[in-house]
């Protein structure tokens, strides 16, 4: 039987806050030491009270495991490590129940070489059905334009099987053959495996690897106009038969380019910001605003159905592929001393190690991720501040338990340690001993307290999830200042200026200016507020009333590290004309 999602506002992934988890991470129920689908239903109450209102799982899919589950063997059951898929049916209903919509992965750019459609391949002779299931070729010459995303690990993109007697196409790891979309059947099965999740009434899909559904020779083989075919077709499929639910793109390009993933609004309802993450640690570490201002001034406008997906850390590197050849540079100076801290083109870090476990920079980059035009996504544990451990391969040192108590396992499970699927994090600073949630929990100036403050902020105002975003200028670079207005009755998103002065008054508008230090000291900063004088700004996390508005230069004082958000209230004068 076919369920209804669980949200009822169709655009109620613009006010949402994502909180990414693996399953196997989270917490194991029955003591083989690794997380199941009981055990994340037994934690749900915690995600509910941090005020997390989506919730993102990695693969959860029947697989090798060679690629943390993106290599798939069956698109519709649940790997048994996990669990079973009437556990998966059970989480979901316990999480809707909870008001918690959950979005799953569909990995549709490529499937794990011991896929039944795979092994069917193989065997099959050329020109058959089965076999253009996938990208075959007599010959590794196609396609030599395409650059290797592994670089680390990948000498090619094409592995030469002796069973078919052919070469078969991967963007990713050899294991992971790409599908061909050029085969209508394969279309369709994308469509059976979509449609079997949906009809259990999941919420939404992250797109993964989106760019690279399509092939031709003389091309990159990214971001082709057959890709956004296909695209507009499964937002077809799901718009005709399901309300409510959304599409995650995940394409790791500039901001003009991702922007046609959203086509007119008949593509993905989100995509994700890829060149805005490197950049605000970037701005941290040189005390200056213009690596943020700089890519959001090459962020187009998006149709108002659309909204971008922000976040500071997840599962993977940070990517560092969408910055120049110095940035990069720079990066692996000011963020992974170790080479063991860097991977593919980017670095294999957490959160908190990334900016040396200082309290005040983890709250200033959070501030920024809660206020930025687009939806936060948080990633399990740093709520808490985890650390990761960079002698595990591959990304997974920041893939490691979840540290609920200071207890045998950190809480995540019964099993002797040796058992676990990954080591918890053991070491004097990040230790589940030193950084859990029952430890943080108990102490009300906690950074699990200050993330669940800052969650129950943002949910009471449109603005954040909806709002436009204007950057002022003040002279000192050292302090990022920007507008958040949010006109309910407005249907576009671009309000000319004076439109946004003249409607500030208007019942359910929002106004809303956000001050952040990016510099280790205090700096002062005068910012031109003129065209809300007679107005009085109220720092939102105390309720404590500013000084208000007038013509002149409006003085400010932040200590390091420092942010204020404050709502503009009351009427601006009346300008003279």
């Amino acid at each position: 039987m076919k369920k209804s999602g669980s949200a009822t506002d169709s655009l109620w992934y613009k006010d949402a806050v994502i909180y990414e988890l693996h399953v196997r991470a989270f917490q194991d129920s029955n003591g083989d030491g690794i997380g199941d689908f009981p055990g994340l239903i037994s934690r749900l109450d915690y995600l509910q009270d941090l005020g997390v209102t989506c919730l993102w799982l990695l693969p959860f899919f029947p697989s090798p495991l060679r690629d943390d589950g993106y290599d798939i063997a069956n698109y519709t059951d649940v790997n048994p490590s996990y669990g079973s898929l009437d556990d998966f049916k059970r989480f979901l209903a316990a999480a809707h129940q909870r008001n918690m919509q959950v979005l799953i992965e569909l990995v549709i750019n490529h499937t794990s070489d011991q896929h039944p459609w795979f092994k069917a391949s193989r065997l099959a002779p050329p020109g058959s059905p089965e076999r253009n299931f996938y990208v075959w070729s007599h010959t590794d010459q196609l396609y030599k334009s395409v650059p290797i995303i592994f670089s680390d690990t990948e000498k090619s993109n094409w592995t030469w099987d002796e069973t078919a007697g052919a070469y078969y196409w991967h963007r990713f790891f050899s294991h992971q053959p790409d599908l061909n979309f050029d085969n209508p059947a394969v279309f369709e099965e994308v469509l059976k495996a979509m449609r079997f999740w949906l009809d259990l009434g999941v919420d939404g899909f992250r797109l993964d690897a989106i760019p690279y559904l399509i092939e031709r020779d003389g091309t990159t083989c990214d971001n082709l106009p057959e890709t956004h075919a296909i695209i507009k077709r499964i937002r077809a499929a799901i718009d005709e038969g399901y309300s409510n639910r959304f599409l995650l793109a995940e394409a790791n390009t500039w901001p003009t380019d991702v922007r046609p993933y959203f086509g007119n609004g008949d593509e993905c309802h989100m995509a994700f910001h890829f060149p805005l993450m490197p950049r605000i640690y970037m701005a941290l570490r040189q005390e200056d605003r213009m690596p943020i201002t700089e890519i959001m001034a090459q962020t187009p406008p998006i149709p108002d159905c659309c909204q971008w997906g922000l976040f500071l850390r997840n599962h993977d590197e940070l990517t560092l592929e969408m910055v120049t050849s110095d940035e990069r540079d720079y990066m692996y100076f000011a963020y992974s001393a170790d080479p063991r801290m860097r991977i593919n083109v980017g670095i294999r870090r957490r959160l908190a190690p990334l900016v040396d476990n200082n309290r005040r920079r983890i709250e200033l980059l959070n501030s920024l991720l809660f206020s930025f035009p687009g939806t936060p996504i948080l990633y399990y544990g740093d709520e808490i501040g985890m650390g990761d451990n960079i002698y595990l391969g591959d990304r997974n040192g920041v893939r490691t338990p979840m540290q609920w108590n200071p207890d045998r396992n950190a809480g995540f499970s019964t099993a002797v340690p040796s058992r676990l699927y990954f080591p918890v994090i053991m070491d004097p600073t990040f230790g589940y001993q030193a950084v859990n949630v029952e430890t943080q929990l108990s102490e009300p100036s906690s950074l699990l307290h200050w993330t669940r403050n800052m969650i129950a902020l943002r949910k009471l105002f449109h603005v954040f999830g909806r709002g436009t975003l204007e950057f002022l200028s003040p002279e000192n670079r050292k302090v990022l200042a920007y507008i958040r207005h949010y006109d309910p009755h407005s249907d576009s998103r671009e309000q000319t200026e004076a439109a946004r002065v003249r409607d500030v008054t208007s019942p359910g508008n929002e106004t809303v200016l956000c001050v952040a230090n990016l510099s280790r000291f205090a700096q002062p900063v005068s910012l031109d507020l003129s065209e809300f004088a007679g107005m009085q700004p109220v720092e939102m996390l105390g309720y404590v009333p500013f000084p208000i508005i007038t013509s002149q230069p409006y003085p400010l004082t932040l200590a390091p590290y420092s942010f204020f958000w404050l709502e503009l209230q009351g009427a601006p004068e009346a300008r003279q004309e």
